[in-house]
């Protein structure tokens, strides 16, 4: 009896845990009364405003399914798929059932979820119960600018808005009036942009046929979201994306949420709610009480793709070098280090580094070490490793604070010079780990260096994005940088002759 009720509690106790498991990575949320639909891994799912087990809407291996968005009436959601090649706009009941294609539209080289563009197609709002509004470039020759479209839920011909170039939007509650973005950069692969492409909410009034900047503001304004006499919308005018809201009376914006750490992302509004992303998780912001909520997720699945599978490494290899003697290879490829032997031996992987991206590989001229470049930390730093492996690797920098590039060896093997993200050319000695900043610019990143075969001497081309680049070099002795041409013609490549009299250059 004691070991059934041990076993009993056991599996309870197991359930219980699987239970509280949730799911994470998930995309594109949208909300009407008490249920939320929403994107993982490719899928549309559903599951009640009060969390739980969510219900599978579609399953297409071959395509992706997003920005699902309920009609105002809850019966229907449109979404944009991948059925048949193309990124249209499809219709399917909000119960589930079979996916009705509503747009037919041009193929596009820039159309997928991973481009910096985004994809194409993307549904934004209904204006109604039978007409949907959606962000198309199909008659736009720039993949930054696209225009809105509406498309009746039983399909038939788009009818273009008469705006120039349209995103993200949301009708006024009598439909006179349409807050939106003109421009749609939500997929871009950086933050804190400030620029002429940052974007602000305008209000374009149908019947007067003008337009109203609400925003005004340098920092990134989207994903307006019209309530009553409230619009909310995102902003990263304080750093990390957060939601605000616009007082249409007062005009004035008040900041909703406070996160730091990880962006409000795609939010969409429901009666009572605001759906959005935040850190892989979905979050419902109650109007009411101004206050967020995690949406408790669960997902029961095979996860096919989570099973250990053998893969071919040799087609994701990302850099390379020989071994001095000649006998060796070194890869980096899918995140790890191997070395493989030129004609017969045993493949290494040197770093077996699941979760962690190294690359960049490099072999120190005496043949020792290899040296590359690894995020292990959570930032890119430089590390070193006997070149067969008999030993952990060691980390060379510390305390990194960008991107890093193509780490080269001095020829006596005791320094590593390379450029990074913030525009800086630097070295570091491998033994006392210094690292000494050769040259900084603003113009554009250092992407040809080299050492002199007496390293004495670097070599390096110093951008320019106003007029020619030119060549320069610096003596480690003393510091100083000396251009040795003049800047009247673009020069780039340079590399030393073998007993280092002579300097080669491609102009």
């Amino acid at each position: 009896m004691k070991k059934l009720m041990l076993a009993i509690f056991v599996l309870f106790f197991l359930g219980f845990t699987y239970a509280q498991d949730e799911a994470r990575l998930l995309r594109f949320p949208a909300i009407h009364a008490d249920q939320v639909v929403f994107t993982y891994a490719g899928d549309l799912y559903t599951i009640a405003k009060s969390g739980g087990m969510a219900r599978k809407l579609t399953n297409y291996d071959d395509g992706y399914e997003m920005f699902a968005r309920f009609s105002p009436d809850g019966k229907n959601i449109a979404f944009t798929g991948q059925y048949d090649g193309n990124t249209e706009v499809f219709l399917i009941p909000a119960s589930g059932g079979v996916p009705e294609r509503l747009t037919y539209t041009a193929t596009l080289s820039r159309d997928d979820i991973s481009d910096r563009m985004g994809p194409n197609n993307i549904v934004m709002t209904w204006k109604d119960d039978d007409n949907i509004v959606y962000r198309s470039r199909k008659q736009s020759f720039n993949s930054f600018k696209g225009q809105l479209f509406l498309i009746n839920k039983d399909g038939g011909m788009s009818e273009e808005l008469p705006l120039p170039a349209g995103g993200f939007c949301s009708y006024s509650p009598d439909k006179s009036k349409l807050a939106y973005n003109r421009v749609c950069r939500e997929f871009r692969t950086w933050k804190y942009y400030r620029g002429g492409m940052a974007d602000d909410i305008w209000i374009y009034d149908f019947n007067t046929r003008t337009i109203e900047n609400i925003t005004n503001n340098p920092a990134q304004d989207i994903f307006p979201m019209w309530k009553g006499d409230k619009i909310y919308f995102c902003s990263d005018r304080d750093r990390t994306m957060n939601l605000f809201v616009y007082d249409l009376i007062t005009k004035e914006i008040r900041k909703l949420t406070n996160y730091t750490n990880y962006d409000v992302k795609f939010p969409s509004l429901g009666d009572d709610a605001i759906a959005y992303e935040n850190g892989g998780y979905i979050y419902l912001f109650d109007l009411n009480s101004e206050q967020s909520e995690q949406l408790n997720v669960q997902i029961a699945n095979d996860f096919i793709t989570g099973r250990n599978q053998l893969k071919d490494a040799s087609k994701s290899i990302n850099s390379y070098a020989i071994s001095p003697a000649g006998k060796r290879l070194v890869f980096g490829a899918r995140g790890d280090v191997f070395t493989v032997p030129v004609k017969s031996g045993i493949t290494k992987d040197l770093t077996l580094s699941s979760g962690v991206h190294d690359r960049n590989v490099e072999w120190s001229p005496d043949g020792k070490y290899i040296s590359y470049i690894s995020d292990a930390t959570g930032e890119d730093e430089i590390y070193i490793i006997n070149q067969d492996g008999s030993e952990p690797p060691v980390q060379i920098t510390k305390n990194a604070d960008t991107y890093k590039y193509n780490p080269i060896w001095s020829s006596d093997s005791k320094k590593l010079l390379w450029g990074d993200k913030k525009l800086r050319l630097q070295y570091v000695d491998i033994e006392t780990q210094k690292v000494t900043v050769v040259a900084e610019t603003n113009e554009w990143e250092y992407r040809d260096y080299c050492w002199s075969p007496d390293n004495n001497w670097i070599a390096y081309t110093q951008p320019a994005q106003r007029g020619e680049s030119k060549i320069y070099l610096y003596e480690l002795e003393s510091k100083e940088a000396t251009p040795v041409t003049d800047g009247w013609y673009g020069v780039g490549n340079p590399t030393f002759s073998t007993g280092g009299k002579y300097l080669f250059f491609t102009s």
